[in-house]
């Protein structure tokens, strides 16, 4: 779309070349996981960093992400795909935040404040695809603390 003066705003495909995370060992560009955007500050510049993913199937590795923290707040998002009923997860997703064990089954927003440790994230159950989005004010995803 970069035709026109702000057509380069307009994203329409991840950022090439971006190494995958642990999503189950590479799982993104499989049957499980499909990445739609993946953007930071280099794509388009200045851009802060967000990630949508659809994912698909349960991975065969028992969780997802390590505990962690980061030097900036995060936001996660998990959405249902059932149109007739959007606040059903379709899948059961257990997160951890701090020392506390949170089961997801309703499509949710989860806010992690900067320096809470965060993950595992564990597919318990994906019965039909679950929109997820990961976005913070930060340049990238970069600045773990682990």
């Amino acid at each position: 779309m970069a035709e026109t003066k702000y057509g380069k705003y307009i994203i329409t495909e991840p950022k090439p070349n971006v190494p995958p995370k642990e999503w189950g060992s590479g799982d993104i560009g499989t049957d499980r996981v499909t990445r739609l955007v993946y953007l930071d500050e280099e794509y388009p510049k200045g851009a802060y960093y967000l990630e949508c993913l659809w994912l698909r199937k349960k991975s065969p590795e028992d969780h997802i992400h390590t505990p962690h923290t980061h030097d900036f707040d995060e936001m996660l998002g998990f959405f249902g795909s059932d149109p007739e009923n959007p606040s059903d997860l379709g899948g059961e997703i257990e997160m951890w935040l701090g020392d506390e064990k949170h089961m997801l089954t309703k499509s949710c927003v989860v806010f992690v404040p900067k320096g809470l440790k965060h993950c595992p994230l564990i597919y318990r159950r994906i019965d039909r695809p679950i929109f997820h989005f990961s976005t913070a004010p930060s340049s990238s995803y970069g600045g773990d603390k682990k």
